[in-house]
Protein backbone atom coordinates (compact mmCIF):
# COMPACT_ATOMS: atom_id res chain seq x y z
CA UNK A 1 0.00 0.00 0.00
CA UNK A 2 2.90 2.11 0.58
CA UNK A 3 4.61 1.92 -2.48
CA UNK A 4 1.79 2.37 -4.53
CA UNK A 5 0.68 5.22 -2.76
CA UNK A 6 4.53 6.53 -3.60
CA UNK A 7 4.47 6.13 -6.95
CA UNK A 8 1.87 8.63 -8.33
CA UNK A 9 3.71 11.40 -5.92
CA UNK A 10 6.96 10.76 -7.96
CA UNK A 11 5.14 10.90 -11.34
CA UNK A 12 3.45 14.22 -10.40
CA UNK A 13 7.02 15.67 -9.42
CA UNK A 14 8.20 14.91 -12.80
CA UNK A 15 5.50 16.21 -14.75
CA UNK A 16 6.00 19.26 -12.80
CA UNK A 17 9.95 19.38 -13.66
CA UNK A 18 8.84 18.67 -17.41
CA UNK A 19 6.45 21.36 -17.67
CA UNK A 20 8.87 24.18 -15.91
CA UNK A 21 11.60 23.22 -18.26
CA UNK A 22 9.64 23.54 -20.93
CA UNK A 23 8.96 27.35 -19.62
CA UNK A 24 12.05 28.14 -19.48
CA UNK A 25 12.84 26.91 -23.31
CA UNK A 26 9.83 28.81 -24.51
CA UNK A 27 10.96 31.82 -22.61
CA UNK A 28 14.26 32.19 -24.01
CA UNK A 29 12.91 31.22 -27.36
CA UNK A 30 10.55 34.27 -27.26
CA UNK A 31 13.29 36.33 -25.59
CA UNK A 32 15.22 35.24 -29.07
CA UNK A 33 12.62 36.30 -31.41
CA UNK A 34 12.06 39.55 -29.72
CA UNK A 35 16.03 40.72 -30.32
CA UNK A 36 16.03 42.98 -33.25
CA UNK A 37 17.42 41.67 -36.63
CA UNK A 38 20.93 42.56 -37.50
CA UNK A 39 20.92 45.04 -40.11
CA UNK A 40 22.75 44.09 -43.33
CA UNK A 41 24.58 46.37 -45.71
CA UNK A 42 23.21 46.58 -49.41
CA UNK A 43 26.03 45.21 -51.77
CA UNK A 44 28.04 47.77 -53.96
CA UNK A 45 26.49 49.27 -56.95
CA UNK A 46 28.43 47.95 -59.40
CA UNK A 47 29.24 49.74 -62.70
CA UNK A 48 27.33 49.20 -65.72
CA UNK A 49 28.67 47.22 -68.54
CA UNK A 50 30.67 49.65 -71.17
CA UNK A 51 28.04 49.40 -74.45
CA UNK A 52 29.23 47.51 -77.51
CA UNK A 53 30.09 49.58 -80.72
CA UNK A 54 26.85 48.73 -82.24
CA UNK A 55 24.75 49.77 -79.01
CA UNK A 56 26.81 52.98 -79.19
CA UNK A 57 26.28 53.76 -82.59
CA UNK A 58 22.58 52.61 -82.46
CA UNK A 59 21.85 54.69 -79.21
CA UNK A 60 24.00 57.84 -79.76
CA UNK A 61 22.45 60.99 -81.10
CA UNK A 62 22.72 61.30 -84.54
CA UNK A 63 24.51 64.42 -86.17
CA UNK A 64 22.69 67.46 -86.93
CA UNK A 65 24.34 68.62 -89.81
CA UNK A 66 26.22 67.36 -92.66
CA UNK A 67 29.46 65.92 -92.26
CA UNK A 68 31.28 62.87 -92.99
CA UNK A 69 30.01 61.23 -89.54
CA UNK A 70 26.42 61.39 -91.36
CA UNK A 71 28.07 59.12 -93.51
CA UNK A 72 29.92 56.91 -91.30
CA UNK A 73 26.45 56.77 -88.97
CA UNK A 74 23.76 55.07 -91.65
CA UNK A 75 23.76 52.44 -93.65
CA UNK A 76 24.34 51.34 -97.09
CA UNK A 77 20.44 51.37 -97.59
CA UNK A 78 20.16 55.39 -96.37
CA UNK A 79 22.36 56.24 -98.43
CA UNK A 80 20.46 55.12 -101.58
CA UNK A 81 17.41 56.76 -99.93
CA UNK A 82 19.47 60.11 -99.47
CA UNK A 83 20.96 60.02 -102.99
CA UNK A 84 17.40 59.43 -104.61
CA UNK A 85 16.38 62.93 -102.55
CA UNK A 86 19.09 64.84 -103.30
CA UNK A 87 18.13 64.09 -107.33
CA UNK A 88 14.81 64.59 -106.87
CA UNK A 89 15.41 68.06 -105.15
CA UNK A 90 16.96 69.00 -108.67
CA UNK A 91 14.06 68.08 -110.36
CA UNK A 92 13.84 64.49 -111.35
CA UNK A 93 12.00 61.76 -110.47
CA UNK A 94 14.08 59.22 -109.30
CA UNK A 95 13.09 55.64 -108.69
CA UNK A 96 14.73 53.34 -106.78
CA UNK A 97 14.51 49.45 -106.15
CA UNK A 98 14.95 48.71 -102.51
CA UNK A 99 16.43 45.00 -102.62
CA UNK A 100 16.88 41.81 -104.97
CA UNK A 101 19.41 42.23 -108.35
CA UNK A 102 19.73 45.61 -109.96
CA UNK A 103 21.64 45.35 -112.56
CA UNK A 104 24.07 47.61 -111.62
CA UNK A 105 21.35 50.79 -111.50
CA UNK A 106 20.67 52.07 -107.65
CA UNK A 107 18.62 55.01 -108.98
CA UNK A 108 16.62 55.93 -112.03
CA UNK A 109 16.84 59.28 -113.22
CA UNK A 110 13.96 60.42 -115.27
CA UNK A 111 12.64 64.08 -117.04
CA UNK A 112 8.85 65.22 -117.60
CA UNK A 113 10.31 65.98 -121.38
CA UNK A 114 11.59 62.27 -121.84
CA UNK A 115 10.46 59.06 -121.98
CA UNK A 116 12.14 56.17 -119.99
CA UNK A 117 15.11 56.87 -117.80
CA UNK A 118 17.27 60.11 -118.68
CA UNK A 119 20.08 59.03 -116.59
CA UNK A 120 21.25 56.37 -114.08
CA UNK A 121 22.64 56.69 -110.29
CA UNK A 122 25.04 53.89 -108.89
CA UNK A 123 25.44 53.89 -104.81
CA UNK A 124 28.41 52.70 -103.33
CA UNK A 125 28.46 53.44 -99.45
CA UNK A 126 32.32 52.06 -98.85
CA UNK A 127 33.80 53.96 -95.72
CA UNK A 128 37.63 53.28 -96.38
CA UNK A 129 38.16 51.69 -99.42
CA UNK A 130 38.41 53.40 -102.95
CA UNK A 131 36.25 52.65 -105.81
CA UNK A 132 38.21 51.14 -108.28
CA UNK A 133 38.22 51.56 -112.05
CA UNK A 134 36.43 48.11 -112.27
CA UNK A 135 33.40 48.89 -110.80
CA UNK A 136 33.02 52.09 -113.10
CA UNK A 137 33.65 50.01 -116.13
CA UNK A 138 30.93 47.79 -114.95
CA UNK A 139 28.72 50.69 -114.95
CA UNK A 140 29.57 52.12 -117.80
CA UNK A 141 28.69 48.81 -119.29
CA UNK A 142 25.21 49.18 -117.86
CA UNK A 143 24.64 52.64 -119.14
CA UNK A 144 25.43 51.04 -122.59
CA UNK A 145 22.85 48.71 -122.14
CA UNK A 146 20.19 50.81 -121.58
CA UNK A 147 22.22 53.28 -124.06
CA UNK A 148 22.63 56.21 -122.22
CA UNK A 149 24.94 58.74 -122.55
CA UNK A 150 25.24 59.67 -118.57
CA UNK A 151 25.62 58.49 -115.23
CA UNK A 152 26.81 59.51 -111.91
CA UNK A 153 28.48 57.14 -109.58
CA UNK A 154 27.62 58.27 -106.08
CA UNK A 155 30.44 57.13 -103.28
CA UNK A 156 30.58 58.01 -99.71
CA UNK A 157 34.54 56.83 -99.83
CA UNK A 158 37.10 57.70 -102.80
CA UNK A 159 37.77 56.92 -106.31
CA UNK A 160 41.19 55.91 -107.43
CA UNK A 161 42.56 57.50 -110.10
CA UNK A 162 42.49 55.02 -113.19
CA UNK A 163 38.77 54.99 -111.93
CA UNK A 164 38.55 59.20 -112.17
CA UNK A 165 40.19 59.09 -115.50
CA UNK A 166 37.41 56.37 -116.83
CA UNK A 167 34.52 58.14 -115.57
CA UNK A 168 35.72 61.36 -117.27
CA UNK A 169 36.12 59.35 -120.56
CA UNK A 170 32.92 58.28 -120.78
CA UNK A 171 30.16 60.30 -119.70
CA UNK A 172 30.38 59.38 -115.75
CA UNK A 173 30.12 61.96 -113.29
CA UNK A 174 32.52 60.87 -110.51
CA UNK A 175 30.91 62.06 -107.06
CA UNK A 176 32.95 61.08 -104.31
CA UNK A 177 32.28 61.28 -100.52
CA UNK A 178 33.86 65.43 -100.56
CA UNK A 179 32.04 66.23 -103.57
CA UNK A 180 28.53 64.46 -102.19
CA UNK A 181 28.51 67.10 -99.12
CA UNK A 182 29.57 70.06 -101.66
CA UNK A 183 26.36 69.43 -103.65
CA UNK A 184 24.76 69.32 -100.68
CA UNK A 185 25.88 71.78 -99.21
CA UNK A 186 24.05 74.59 -101.92
CA UNK A 187 20.68 73.29 -101.23
CA UNK A 188 19.06 75.46 -98.75
CA UNK A 189 18.82 74.91 -94.96
CA UNK A 190 15.56 73.27 -95.30
CA UNK A 191 16.39 71.13 -98.03
CA UNK A 192 19.37 69.90 -96.07
CA UNK A 193 17.60 69.20 -92.95
CA UNK A 194 14.97 66.91 -95.31
CA UNK A 195 17.72 65.34 -96.55
CA UNK A 196 18.84 64.50 -92.59
CA UNK A 197 15.60 63.34 -92.09
CA UNK A 198 15.86 60.60 -94.86
CA UNK A 199 19.48 60.30 -93.75
CA UNK A 200 17.95 59.12 -90.27
CA UNK A 201 15.14 57.90 -90.74
CA UNK A 202 14.37 54.30 -88.53
CA UNK A 203 16.95 51.83 -87.87
CA UNK A 204 19.43 53.64 -89.43
CA UNK A 205 22.39 51.95 -88.24
CA UNK A 206 21.36 48.55 -88.76
CA UNK A 207 21.88 47.05 -92.53
CA UNK A 208 19.73 46.05 -94.85
CA UNK A 209 19.40 42.88 -96.62
CA UNK A 210 20.04 43.47 -100.07
CA UNK A 211 18.47 40.16 -101.32
CA UNK A 212 15.34 40.62 -98.95
CA UNK A 213 14.95 44.38 -97.74
CA UNK A 214 14.48 43.75 -94.08
CA UNK A 215 16.71 44.60 -91.28
CA UNK A 216 19.78 42.11 -90.48
CA UNK A 217 20.41 40.52 -87.32
CA UNK A 218 23.67 39.97 -85.37
CA UNK A 219 24.75 36.73 -85.27
CA UNK A 220 28.09 35.33 -84.00
CA UNK A 221 30.25 32.57 -85.86
CA UNK A 222 30.59 29.28 -85.12
CA UNK A 223 34.85 29.65 -86.32
CA UNK A 224 36.32 32.12 -84.28
CA UNK A 225 32.90 33.74 -82.30
CA UNK A 226 33.29 37.08 -84.29
CA UNK A 227 30.32 39.01 -84.53
CA UNK A 228 28.10 39.74 -88.33
CA UNK A 229 25.49 40.60 -89.79
CA UNK A 230 23.01 38.48 -90.89
CA UNK A 231 20.13 38.27 -92.85
CA UNK A 232 16.79 37.88 -90.87
CA UNK A 233 15.52 35.05 -92.76
CA UNK A 234 18.56 32.71 -91.95
CA UNK A 235 18.46 29.66 -93.96
CA UNK A 236 16.39 31.04 -96.87
CA UNK A 237 18.96 34.10 -97.16
CA UNK A 238 22.17 33.30 -96.46
CA UNK A 239 23.18 37.38 -97.02
CA UNK A 240 25.79 38.38 -94.44
CA UNK A 241 28.07 41.53 -93.89
CA UNK A 242 30.70 41.88 -91.36
CA UNK A 243 30.28 44.49 -88.42
CA UNK A 244 33.23 46.60 -89.85
CA UNK A 245 31.92 46.74 -93.65
CA UNK A 246 28.07 47.94 -94.07
CA UNK A 247 28.13 48.02 -97.85
CA UNK A 248 26.02 46.91 -101.03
Amino acid sequence: MGVALLTPAWLATGFGVLLVGIHYVLQEKTGEAKQPLPKISPPPLRAAAAPTATETKATSPPPTNWSPAVFKAIEWRRFEAVCEALFAQAGFEARTQSHGPDGGVDVWLHSKHAQGPVSVVQCKHWLSKPVGVKEVREFFGVMASHQLKRGTYATTSTFTPDALTFARSNGIHALDGVGLLKLIATRTSEQQQALLAVAFEGDYARPTCASCGTKMVERQSRKDSSMFWGCANHPRCRKTLTMARQAA
